[in-house]
């Protein structure tokens, strides 16, 4: 099943996608309740998918960005910081950080540059969205606990982000300011018959700036699955239905960062107001952006360099 949440007519709406259509679930319904449990309500007349505007198949009480790519993590690492190679740290657990989950936008939105940036990036991944809330999950149990999957594009302002990381906290406003979810969530029925002998999803993923291809991978050439990743973000802590945990930008292009990395020079070159990026996920469905200007950034000084006085 497709279940997306739209724009109609000014009302905020959800349903389930089938073809071409969306058969609406009567006002109220949200997919939330629905992702933890609710029952699936009957639905209303169809409406032709071309007349609504799709918004993010829900509002996530959190957003877990993970970085599964060994291949991702090599080249943007030397793009960002100049390292080459992998830190040994991350073969150890699936890494993530928390992302803003108050700027999420919807599959064809327009995403404004940044205030402040100069480089921007998008970021090919896929999410898991949780049913069931718990802790200390086994990735044997986590498996039950997965609702179902979305396309995620992480946007990276990465000319702020390499600054700020340089502070050791990871990234912050070079992630804030979107993050593209949609174009609808799909149950995780829908895809197990896409699932490998080890446990992965063997999706190809496709990723094109202005309708030419920059990058190609498969989503099953993750170091973890994604029930792994839900039992370690569940230790010694509580996951929530609705959640969404990111599966980190894939390899081979799933962003321009890598690219640079690996060929030293900012080619194909940043983005700019006018490009659209465009990211397939099979399986799943397609998402597609317009960069858009952006506002200039409101000043705030730099730190007070203070005495160390005592009282």
């Amino acid at each position: 099943m497709r279940l997306a949440t739209y724009e109609h007519e000014g009302l905020r709406r959800c349903g389930a996608v089938e073809g071409e259509e969306v058969l609406p679930f009567p006002e109220g319904a949200d997919l939330l309740d629905l992702v933890g449990g609710a029952p699936v309500p009957a639905t209303g007349a169809p409406v032709p998918l071309a007349r609504v505007r799709l918004l993010p198949p829900l509002e996530p009480p959190s957003v877990r960005d993970f970085v599964t790519f060994e291949e991702h993590v090599e080249g943007v690492r030397r793009s960002v910081s100049g390292q080459a190679g992998v830190p040994d740290a991350w073969y150890d657990a699936p890494t993530f950080y928390f992302t803003n989950p108050a700027s999420l936008v919807g599959a064809y939105d327009d995403v404004p540059v940044p205030p402040g940036c100069g480089v921007l990036d998008f970021e090919l991944e896929v999410a898991a969205v949780v049913g069931r809330g718990g802790s200390d999950l086994t990735p044997e149990r986590a498996r039950e606990h997965v609702f179902g999957y979305t396309v995620f594009n992480d946007w990276s302002a990465r000319d702020l982000q390499s600054r700020e990381m340089q502070v050791g906290l990871g990234p912050c406003k070079g992630k804030d300011t979107a993050s593209t979810l949609g174009p609808w969530l799909v149950t995780a029925d829908e895809l197990e018959p896409h699932r490998d002998a080890e446990g992965f999803l063997r999706l190809t993923l496709t990723a094109e700036v202005n309708g030419e291809v920059v990058g190609r991978d498969l989503l099953s050439n993750m170091s973890w699955t994604f029930e792994e990743m839900l039992a370690h973000a569940s230790r010694g802590a509580r996951v929530r239905p609705g959640d969404v945990l990111g599966s980190g930008t894939c390899g081979n292009g799933g962003c321009l960062a890598e690219l640079w990395g690996r060929s030293g020079r900012q080619d194909p070159p940043p983005l700019v107001p006018g490009d659209t990026v465009t990211l397939t996920v099979e399986g799943v469905g397609t998402v597609s952006n317009t960069v858009v200007a952006g506002r200039k950034p409101e000043p705030v000084r730099g730190a007070r360099r203070r005495p160390r006085d005592r009282p």
